[in-house]
């Protein structure tokens, strides 16, 4: 009986050997299987979520993966925001700090006129005895929707004026002639200095920001009417002529081609007061 159980036994050992695979069935180590990794495109930092407020973290996540995501303090964060509010309340009007320094240099309405478009000046101090503008002075851009060449700067009766007989008589005159006026080609607005320059002579109403000379108008189709070029010539001539008439009354002096050498090539005018009514050559 035990004789038998052995040559059993030898013979399902024998069996066994004869069916094992040639090789282990074991697993084998996994780089022995896949090919060597192929370059990672893998973010360099962390995209895993910060951790909620109040919840702990480790030192090594805080260090190496929530501060590569956020690299800006808090406070930089909250300054930068800020400052983009900010400038976006300074774009729709309202206050800030760089906005109210610049309020004074924005243009809009000045004198109490929307027709008027300028910023404020203030005062204007004098360099020479009897110039100046002590106060309420302006820096006229346009009137009436018709723009001046370069900003003039005058009192707000003489901006007044000035719109009246824009109004009036130049719009009356040119009418819609190339598409009617759009700029006004300015010679001077204030300047301190003498009438005509003169040595001697008294101060000229343009050192008291009173007075404006327009020396051309600009039309909408491109041309221009010149006091120099068209004074006294045809259509255009007969233009000038007329709102040169018109502007007596609005202003209390105006001054030509006609009145002297020094006027030859634009138009003076100013609101000085004369005791025999307007000034008018």
């Amino acid at each position: 009986m035990i004789r038998t159980a052995g040559i059993v036994l030898v013979l399902v050992a024998t069996a066994a050997v004869a069916n094992a695979p040639n090789s282990s069935i074991r697993p084998v180590s996994r780089q022995d299987v896949f090919p060597p990794a192929l370059p990672s495109f893998a973010p360099a930092q962390s995209i895993r979520p910060r951790l909620r407020p109040g919840i702990s973290a480790t030192p090594a996540i805080r260090s190496s993966r929530t501060e590569a995501i956020d690299p800006l303090p808090k406070a930089t964060v909250a300054t930068a925001a800020t400052g983009a509010m900010l400038t976006q309340r300074g774009d729709e009007g309202g206050t800030t700090a760089k906005s109210s320094t610049s309020s004074k240099n924005k243009v809009g309405k000045v004198c109490k006129d929307r027709k008027l478009r300028g910023t404020e000046v203030g005062s204007v101090p004098a360099k020479l005895s009897g110039c100046g503008i002590n106060k309420g002075a302006i820096k006229l851009y346009s009137v009436s929707g018709v723009t001046l060449s370069s900003p003039a700067v005058m009192e707000c009766d003489t901006a007044r004026a000035l719109k009246k007989w824009v109004e009036g008589g130049m719009s009356k005159s040119v009418k819609r002639y190339g598409g009617g006026v759009v700029e006004l080609k300015v010679a001077a607005g204030y300047a301190c200095r003498t009438r005509n320059n003169r040595k001697g002579a008294k101060i000229s109403e343009h050192g008291k920001g009173r007075a404006i000379d327009i020396s051309a108008l600009k039309l909408k189709n491109g041309n221009t009417i010149s006091v120099l070029n068209d004074w006294g010539r045809g259509k255009k001539g007969k233009m000038l002529k007329k709102m040169h008439k018109q502007a007596c009354g609005p202003f209390g002096t105006v001054l030509g081609p006609e009145a002297d050498r020094y006027h030859k090539d634009h138009f003076h005018f100013d609101i000085a007061k004369h005791r025999g009514g307007p000034y008018c050559r």
